[in-house]
């Protein structure tokens, strides 16, 4: 019987392991830049929707009916950028700039800086 437990406890820990060496490259992908284009551009319009948190934030925002996702810092990245709870919310004007994603399809922008009331947020001072 414990012979019998030890091989399924061996099984289920393999299927983990393998598990886990599957996604670095799965998460790598997304939380990188290699699916943007490597070029930037400046949107403003107007938040309708925000949630931060981990692995990082994204906003909802309206350029004149198009509505794009933004993928905005993790909450130290925005903290350490002088962002404060309230900034990003819906209602709230801003203008970004950053990296779409290569597919322009896709309404998707990983923002290196950001303008609230002409205030600049640098999320990635590194990229500048």
């Amino acid at each position: 019987m414990f012979g019998q437990i030890w091989r399924r406890g061996l099984a289920a820990a393999g299927l983990a392991m393998a598990l886990a060496l599957s996604l670095p490259g799965a998460a790598a992908a997304h939380h990188g830049w290699s699916w943007t284009t490597g070029e930037n551009i400046e949107l403003k319009g107007v938040i309708r929707a925000v949630a931060l948190g981990y692995p990082h934030g994204r906003v909802t925002l309206d350029v004149n009916g198009t509505w794009w996702t933004l993928e905005v810092g993790q909450p130290w990245r925005n903290e350490r950028a002088g962002l404060k709870m309230g900034d990003l919310a819906e209602g709230v004007v801003i203008t970004v700039s950053g990296e779409p994603a290569r597919d322009s399809d896709n309404k998707l922008l990983k923002v290196e800086r950001l303008w609230i009331k002409g205030k600049q947020y640098e999320l990635y001072p590194e990229r500048s």
